[in-house]
């Protein structure tokens, strides 16, 4: 990105005198052209289009250079980020399994304790949406950390593996369901062929 442009004194006496045209009424012919005033990164130059780098994309900048450290420390560091990104992935996996099955679970309970059905519904769906937050949550603590060990490791990161961890175990975790609900489970009567 261009650092922003500085105005030297006859360009801001330029600019002024053009305000001072425009305050005046006087018609457009007098005004002094101030085309060659526009900074040469303003979008309308470009066709709206800006030319550099995407958001995002820049090289990581540090307040002081950081101090690489010895091979012992870093490999240490990148066994420690391979540990936060099992437990990462462990701590998401159980957002598509254990977790609704215990809630639904407590929710059945809770059917039987109260005779009634709405308060076991509500209670199953209430708190998984409260421990799946509260999951989603941890794991993007345990992710920035994760972010912070692989740079002391030596590796240039910018992005965490939250995301895709979540969209892998989701993938996971339905492909399991619909394998146990079709094939291990099987349809019910009405959906069999009756002999």
């Amino acid at each position: 990105m261009t650092p922003p442009r500085r105005w030297s004194l006859r360009q801001l006496r330029l600019r002024q005198r053009d305000a001072d045209y425009a305050r005046s009424g006087n018609g457009a012919n007098d005004r002094p052209n101030l085309v060659a005033l526009m900074p040469q990164n303003d979008p309308t130059n470009t066709g709206g289009l800006f030319i550099g780098r995407r958001p995002g994309t820049a090289p990581l900048r540090y307040r002081d250079q950081p101090v690489p450290a010895g091979k012992g420390r870093r490999r240490v560091d990148a066994v420690l980020a391979g540990a936060l990104l099992v437990l990462e992935t462990l701590l998401l996996a159980t957002l598509w399994g254990p977790q609704p099955a215990g809630w639904l679970w407590i929710g059945s309970q809770v059917n039987y304790q109260t005779g009634s059905v709405v308060v076991g519904i509500l209670t199953a769906f209430i708190g998984m949406i409260l421990t799946m937050l509260g999951t989603i949550s941890i794991a993007m603590r345990i992710d920035r950390a994760w972010k912070i060990v692989r740079r002391a490791a030596g590796h240039e990161q910018k992005e965490g593996m939250l995301e895709r961890i979540f969209v892998i175990s989701m993938i996971i975790g339905a492909t399991a369901f619909f394998i146990w609900l079709f094939v291990i489970q099987g349809p019910g009567p009405e959906l069999s062929s009756r002999k």
